[in-house]
């Protein structure tokens, strides 16, 4: 059947992003569910402002690791599928999660390891970018979306 190696992609690229780490590092190091505190959101920002720092970092390479290797699996599996492509599903997994009732994050860190797979160099300049704007503003969501609007 032609394209089944895609359709593999695209399901198991899902299935990575919904892996909750938030909602794992929480309930399983500190016994706290991050969706009952601060935004309720299944992401990297929330469990830094609920949990601190130790738990925020394994979240963070969590979320963006995933996205990473969703990005990566046609590279795996010998397919010509685009990164960005594959990756895809693994941004809308993390939103949308199958393993914590389709409610998670808001994707920054998902869509950042999708990137690095797919332009490394351009992942780069966008956290540059995050970091300066973070510096400067103090707000993360600003942040999150400054890279989105310079003019590359």
């Amino acid at each position: 059947m032609p394209y089944m190696t895609e359709i593999f992609i695209i399901t198991i690229s899902y299935l990575l992003g919904s892996i909750p780490f938030a909602l794992l590092v929480g309930k399983l190091g500190y016994k706290v569910d991050v969706r009952e505190h601060g935004s309720g959101n299944l992401g990297t920002t929330n469990t830094f402002r609920v949990l601190g720092k130790k738990a925020g970092t394994f979240v963070l390479l969590g979320d963006l690791g995933k996205g990473l290797v969703a990005a990566l699996l046609p590279l795996l599996f010998g397919s010509e599928m685009n990164l960005l492509l594959a990756g895809i599903p693994a941004i809308i997994g993390h939103s949308y999660p199958i393993f914590a009732k389709f409610k998670g994050g808001k994707s920054v860190a998902t869509s950042a390891g999708v990137l690095l797979a797919a332009f490394p160099w351009f992942f780069v300049v966008v956290v540059g970018t995050f970091i300066v704007t973070l510096l400067v503003s103090k707000m993360v969501s600003l942040s999150s979306m400054a890279p989105q609007s310079s003019d590359f």
